[in-house]
Order: C-alpha cells, then structure tokens, then sequence
C-alpha cells in the first residue's frame, strides 16, 4: 500500500509510522551514536576551514562507505598540510599530479584519475566566482536553500557530484549540522534519496515495489515525502538520518 491508493487515511497510517520511526530514532533504538561526519577536525564551526572541510569530500561521496571517506577526511586533515588540499586557492596552483598523490595515499580519492579532477574543479570554482571561500556562495543566495540549489542546478558543471540531487541536499544538511550556518527556508532541504532512504521509503509504503525500479526514483521519493510531511511537525530532510540507520540495520527494529 502506497501513497494515493487510499487517501487521507493511508497518509496519516504511513505518518504513525513515520513517528513510531522518529522516536525509535531519539531513543538510540536505531544506532547512530556516532555518523560519519562526526570524523571531523574539530574546527570552530563558523571558520571558511570548517566549511571547505565538509565540502570538499562530500563531492566524493558516491559508491562507498561513508564512515571511510570521513574517516580518511579527517586523517588527511590532521596529518598532511592541510592549508594545501582543503584551500582552494593552493589546489589551484597545485600540480595535477600532486594533488592526485595526495588525495590517493590518503584514500580519500579512489578513482585516481577522475576524483582529483572534481576537487579541483569545485576548488577552481569556489577561487574564482566566491574569493576562495564557500561560506559566499551562501551569503550571495541570502541563506536561502532554494537559491543556492537554484544557482548550483544553473552551474552544474561547475559543481561535479556536488550539484547532484542526493549530494546537493545531503551536503547542504550537513552543513547546517556542521557549521554555523543558518538556512532561512530549511524545509526546502529535501531528503537525500541515496539507497538506504530510497529502501526505508519502500518499507514504509512511501513508494511501490514497481516505483523502486524505476529511473526516476529518486525524485518521485523527494515528492512523496514532501506531499507526506506537509502541515507536520517535520521537513523532509529531519527524516533523513532515521530512514538512513532503520535501513543500515536491515529495518530490526519494527514499526
């Protein structure tokens, strides 16, 4: 049974179990003590160091274990000179062939030849249109999410894996966890329809069987949980992390 088959009422029975899904979540019945993002440096939340540190890796974020990535992140981090792979104006002036030793040695490039490649193109970016420093790019857009996505959607290109649906808004929740940034329409923070969200979906009947096969799967789940947490106590991506542990434990924790 999915949304639309009957209703109201099958809304507000896929709701109950959307707050049965939430408290488990509050109580610690779903794990998560610790995300992958919590593997961080540490930083003053408000500093450009802090911002390009959840940046830069998360455009690498596709096909692997995020808890990895992070943890590899925060190694390469502490350990390397940080002023140069995580400063955008030093990636620039980089050699190619530098920058891709490092990001390998550190594994936080496991595509040698096509990862470097999109750090430096969103380093490339972010010197030349917001003087080296991500946290303009929000402050141009007036802290507006739907802005920002709008600009990034406009200049894809520029953006590579940042700019994709599931990146984009993931990046963006993070960095409103993250930093101290302060998003004036926080609802248009879709969830982030990677293959967890996608299967926790699915079990709750937010989609069918037939529409987990589909191409466009991931925007018919964005709609859905828009339409399904609209007038709630909610925003879609404040069910992000819930959905993300129920599927990363094999959904044992029942509903």
């Amino acid at each position: 049974m999915t949304i639309g088959s009957d209703g109201p009422a099958e809304k507000d029975i896929i709701r109950d179990k959307v707050r049965k899904l939430y408290s488990a979540y509050q109580k610690g019945y779903l794990g998560g003590e610790k995300m992958p993002e919590d593997e961080n440096p540490g930083l003053d939340k408000a500093s450009k160091e802090n911002y390009m540190y959840f940046t830069l890796p998360m455009a690498l974020n596709y096909q692997r274990n995020s808890y990895v990535l992070w943890e590899c992140a925060n190694r390469l981090y502490s350990e390397a000179d940080a002023g140069t792979v995580f400063d955008c104006q030093k990636v620039c002036s980089m050699p190619a062939e530098q920058l891709k030793e490092i990001l390998v040695k550190y594994k936080v490039a496991l595509q040698p030849n096509k990862q470097p490649v999109i750090w430096k193109t969103i380093c490339s970016t972010i010197k030349d249109r917001f003087d080296g420093d991500i946290r303009n790019l929000f402050r141009d857009n007036n802290y507006s999410v739907w802005k920002i996505k709008k600009y990034i959607e406009e200049n894809k290109r520029d953006f590579p894996y940042l700019g994709g649906n599931k990146i984009c808004n993931y990046w963006l929740y993070v960095m409103e966890k993250y930093t101290d940034v302060s998003f004036t329409d926080r609802e248009n923070i879709t969830v982030a329809p990677d293959t967890h969200v996608i299967q926790a979906s699915a079990r709750l009947g937010i989609i069918s069987p037939e529409e987990i096969k589909s191409s466009d799967v991931q925007l018919i789940v964005v709609q859905r949980w828009k339409e399904l947490l609209e007038g709630t106590e909610w925003v879609p991506i404040d069910i992000h992390t819930p959905m993300w542990l129920w599927s990363r434990g094999k959904f044992q924790v029942e509903l």
